[in-house]
């Protein structure tokens, strides 16, 4: 005999939504007092007036007291706002969303989980890059002006422009080639995993440490000195002459753009292994079986079908290439006429304190990665019309 159970249907209906409203209310305070320099002993100095210690919320409030005790007490609110809040956000505003009309609710709930992220793209990309661009048409009295972008017309520009075109040619080129290279190479060998991760390991480098490293293997000392770089080091010990590679043009464009394909190769390598293994096996032994050697098969074969895959690779490689400054800037500086754009924008803004003629840079930039980004997009929808 079954049991009948006594169950109030719309208590669990309505509860969750409004526990949800109030925690965002609490997250909502929490942003607030976050933002506030002086949130954290403000509201520690309210609760040492609840609990009737006046004198120590005054001295909150004068910038004494125990201030460690607010930090902790600021860094346990970050993060329940952090954590907390978006949880509560899909938790507390979903549970409401459910309760409208299907027809409703299946427009509205998508939006609900997107939200959160178009608004983090709106306010930490959007609004900035958008208030760059308007930032290059404005003097410095807030006057609608051209002269920023005067720049351009500089006689060194042109420099800076060829030295940014052999990054995009050269690194992205450099990159992908070998990254195709060592990712057949290595699917036939028996320690694939360990080789890829040698090759791979550089990516966990940042640019600022690879530009370190590779300049002391870079370093030059005057002949007849002990040489450090071990480049030098190599050359001389075949009977040669020191180079100083970083500070002879045109050859420290292409030292610098080394650094940058021996940090992307893995990253290639991996995602076109990947693609690789996604070729079907039943096409390669039919095309060994119709007389091709492994580099026809290769070539006219394999890589035809991994096509969408080079190009994703490529684009990406070419959209940090045309905006690399890390590199250079860590190198040489750009003293050497090895300069490019984004360095120029960096001394415009940071050392020249001319945040139009940086800003009119940095939207040349912008410009620039847009065709890449619609090679990228088209790329991609080919890719989802031919899945």
């Amino acid at each position: 005999m079954a049991v009948a159970r006594t169950e109030n249907p719309g208590l669990p209906r309505f509860v969750l939504p409004i526990a949800g409203l109030i925690g965002l209310g609490l997250c909502g305070a929490g942003i607030l007092v976050l933002l506030d320099r002086q949130g954290g002993p403000h509201l520690l100095a309210s609760v040492y007036d609840l609990l009737g210690n006046s004198a120590g919320a005054t001295d909150l409030r004068n910038g004494s007291g125990d201030q460690v005790i607010a930090k902790i007490l600021l860094a346990a609110i970050a993060l329940m706002v952090g954590v907390g809040g978006i949880w509560l956000l899909f938790i507390g505003v979903g549970s409401l969303v459910s309760l409208l009309r299907p027809r409703w609710r299946d427009r509205i709930l998508p939006w609900l989980f997107v939200g959160p992220a178009l608004l983090l793209l709106a306010v930490f990309l959007v609004y900035p890059a958008a208030g760059t661009i308007l930032r290059s048409f404005l003097d410095d009295h807030g006057q609608f002006t051209l002269r920023n972008y005067a720049v351009m017309t500089e006689s060194d520009f042109t420099q800076i422009l060829r030295n940014n075109a052999f990054w995009l040619i050269v690194g992205t080129c450099g990159s992908v080639l070998l990254g195709l290279i060592f990712a057949g190479l290595f699917d036939r060998i028996r320690r694939e995993a360990l080789a890829k991760t040698i090759v791979f390991l550089p990516l966990a480098i940042s640019l600022v440490g690879a530009s370190v490293i590779w300049g002391l293997v870079y370093a030059w000392q005057p002949a007849g000195q002990p040489q450090i770089g071990l480049l030098n080091a190599i050359v001389v010990g075949f009977g040669g002459q020191p180079i100083p590679w970083l500070t002879t043009s045109p050859i420290n464009v292409f030292a610098e753009i080394v650094i940058m394909v021996w940090l992307q190769t893995g990253f290639a390598m991996v995602v076109l292994s990947a693609a690789i293994k996604g070729v079907s096996g039943e096409i390669i032994e039919a095309a060994r079986l119709d007389g091709g050697s492994e580099r026809q098969v290769f070539l006219r074969v394999i890589v035809p079908m991994i096509r969408g895959s080079i190009i994703t690779v490529a684009t990406t490689i070419a959209i940090v290439t045309i905006k690399i400054f890390d590199i250079v800037y860590v190198t040489t500086g750009g003293r050497f006429n090895d300069d490019v754009v984004a360095n120029r924008m960096f001394h415009e803004i940071f050392q020249f304190f001319d945040d139009g003629r940086g800003a009119a840079l940095a939207t040349l930039l912008f410009v620039a990665v847009l065709p890449v980004m619609y090679i990228n997009l088209s790329n991609f929808r080919r890719q989802q019309r031919g899945a």
